[in-house]
């Protein structure tokens, strides 16, 4: 299929790379264009601009946030205004479900299709396409892209016809991950505090009670205090805190958790860890503690 990549991070890139090995025709498009380099190398055709990366049947966006993905999508010579008529913009960026209602819009006005289609996994299950994408749109269109998910991820799930529904079940998925990971963060500093090694005490978790990767993951991160360089970069996890309370308000659903780790997120940004990986809020209740930081 010819498909155009728009966001060229380390999500981005790593999909669009895997696109490429699949066998798809790829253009890709990156506002840092030095950032495109390697994937031009392994045959990638590089835009100059949005609009030259929506010539194909499809084209993806996977950008940091609400604003770029509506500047990008919605700006003049953007891709509302590139996308062919019945080709498929697919957002795969955490957006709030307000912006994936106006994106649907505004491609239904202009003739094109829209399905939203954001991931579970960090960098490295990109790298090796094994995401798990959360898609929805009409029936039809997640058939043709199909193939596409199929080269990125390990399975797709296709919850409904209404594209909104997909970035509503990730912003979910983030904010029961971030309360894990408020959670191990709180339950690590009470017995580091104690003297019991934290490692070991992952270990048991993991073995017995936790098994699921999430735990492993954050739990090795917090224990070894390893925030850096980040996976998922602290603002965009506080954004995604902000979109889920943002969405609960519209459905009038009571989420008193979800603002408590509103206030971790700033209070960890406050406290200068905006380069540091989302799970650093796992660390601030042993500093709460007077422990510290234990590296080493």
């Amino acid at each position: 299929m010819k498909v155009g990549v728009i966001g060229l991070g380390r999500m981005g890139a790593a999909m669009a790379a895997n696109l490429l090995r699949a066998g798809h025709e790829v253009t890709v498009y990156n506002r840092s264009p030095e950032k495109a380099q390697d994937l031009v190398d392994q045959g990638a055709r590089l835009a100059a601009r949005v609009e030259e990366a929506c010539a194909g049947a499809a084209v993806i966006t996977m950008l940091a946030d609400d604003p770029a993905v509506e500047g990008v999508v919605c700006g003049e010579h953007g891709v509302v205004a590139g996308l062919g008529a019945g080709a498929i913009h697919i957002s795969m960026s955490t957006i709030s479900v307000a912006l994936s209602e106006r994106l649907q819009g505004a491609h239904e006005a202009a003739g094109q299709r829209f399905v939203a289609a954001p991931v579970f996994g960090r960098p490295e299950a990109a790298a090796a396409a094994k995401l798990f994408v959360v898609a929805a749109g009409a029936a039809a269109a997640l058939d043709e892209c199909a193939p596409l998910f199929d080269a990125m991820g390990q399975r797709t799930f296709r919850i409904a016809d209404r594209p909104p529904a997909a970035n509503l079940v990730k912003l979910s998925g983030n904010f029961l991950i971030a309360s894990v990971i408020e959670s191990l963060g709180e339950a690590m500093a009470l017995v580091g505090k104690a003297g019991i090694d934290r490692h070991q005490y992952l270990d048991i978790l993991t073995s017995t009670l936790f098994a699921a990767p999430v735990y492993r993951t954050y739990g090795g991160l917090i224990a070894e205090e390893k925030f850096e360089p980040a996976g998922f970069a602290a603002p965009l996890g506080q954004k995604d805190i902000r979109l889920t309370l943002a969405a609960a308000e519209s459905l009038r659903v009571p989420m008193p958790l979800a603002s408590l780790l509103r206030d971790r997120f700033l209070t960890l940004l406050a406290q200068g860890g905006e380069a540091l990986d989302w799970s650093a809020i796992g660390q601030l209740a042993a500093r709460d503690s007077g422990q510290g930081d234990r590296r080493g």
